[in-house]
């Protein structure tokens, strides 16, 4: 498989889901940039601007098995993770899966959980792997986690702890419609929903064999100086506490790659780097003072760093 072959796959997911979502094409990349280079996604956003419908919707495009799971204040790690359990019949205790094993986990108000529950999906999402009594579980590939969450400000909420905000490769918002896209939604659900009649368009092998396309897009050196000198200026920033860590460049490095495959090409350019460092670097900083920036205050800042430093020229002959 080539560039041009991960175009091909990315705009067959981007039309299934576009029977559902109107109007959030971007968005809609962002997800499938998460699915190529195995990250997770984050979204947030008022109650009823379709975090949970989007999910499906990219769910249900995809060969994979999904799983939703509705965090709420009594959730339980174990929930999550699954239990061994004692067998009368074969008088043995035997592991029974929870709903982490899947390829596509919808994390719905992942903030209404308590930060135990909410911790319990850091082995998951880093290590592809759940340990239970000991024993470690690895789980299937593909594994992505959508999740959604409330703003912070809503009642019965649980911010989510840095350590696992690190761990999403985007956090996104997905905003209001637009007034034309807002009459083409009901329009699209006044009837049923389309969501019922969707089918999966896209193989776990094309999957996997993207993937494999993307990790191989080649990344000139100048481009990686370029990523680590955007890092290194939001940790001596004044208003930030702790800046950007190596797990986010390494987060924005590879979305750049997916990216580029994503338009057909096998090398990154400076401009793909930038049109991904607000949703894949903003949120991984911390304010000074201890408390977690506004995301309108750090897309600002981010905003305002690839301003400031310069842009690597772009090279004739990318190499890696």
């Amino acid at each position: 498989m080539k560039a041009e072959a991960v175009q091909s796959v990315a705009e067959k997911v981007r039309d299934n889901v576009g029977r559902v979502i109107v109007g959030k094409e971007e968005i809609i990349d962002k997800l499938l940039i998460a699915i190529l280079t195995g990250g997770h996604v984050l979204l947030e956003d008022v109650p009823g601007t379709g975090k949970t419908m989007l999910a499906k919707a990219m769910a249900f495009s995809l060969d994979c098995k999904f799983k939703r799971i509705q965090f709420t204040p009594d959730l339980l790690p174990s929930d999550l993770t699954g239990i061994h359990y004692y067998n009368q019949h074969s008088g043995q205790f035997e592991f029974r899966p929870g709903p982490l094993f899947t390829n596509v986990l919808l994390a719905d108000e992942i903030n209404r959980a308590t930060p135990r529950t909410q911790s319990s999906l850091l082995e998951c999402m880093e290590e592809r792997q759940v340990s239970t009594d000991g024993k470690a579980e690895v789980l299937e590939r593909p594994f992505l986690v959508i999740a959604t969450q409330n703003p912070v400000e809503n009642q019965g909420t649980f911010p989510l702890p840095e350590a696992q905000l690190d761990r999403f490769l985007f956090k996104l918002r997905i905003g209001y419609p637009s007034s034309e896209d807002g009459v083409a939604i009901l329009k699209r659900f006044m009837e049923n929903s389309p969501l019922d009649e969707l089918e999966p368009v896209v193989t776990r092998a094309s999957i996997a064999a993207a993937q494999e396309v993307c990790a191989r897009v080649k990344v000139h050196e100048d481009l990686l100086h370029y990523i680590v000198a955007i890092a290194e200026a939001s940790r001596s920033h004044e208003d930030i506490h702790t800046g950007i860590s190596p797990r986010g460049t390494q987060a924005l490095l590879k979305a750049s790659q997916a990216y580029a495959a994503l338009q057909g090409r096998d090398y990154v350019t400076p401009d793909d780097i930038k049109s991904l460092a607000v949703p894949a670097l903003s949120h991984r900083m911390l304010l000074r003072g201890g408390s977690r920036l506004k995301p309108q205050s750090a897309e600002l800042i981010v905003e305002k760093l690839l301003q400031q430093i310069p842009v690597p020229a772009e090279p004739d002959m990318p190499v890696r």
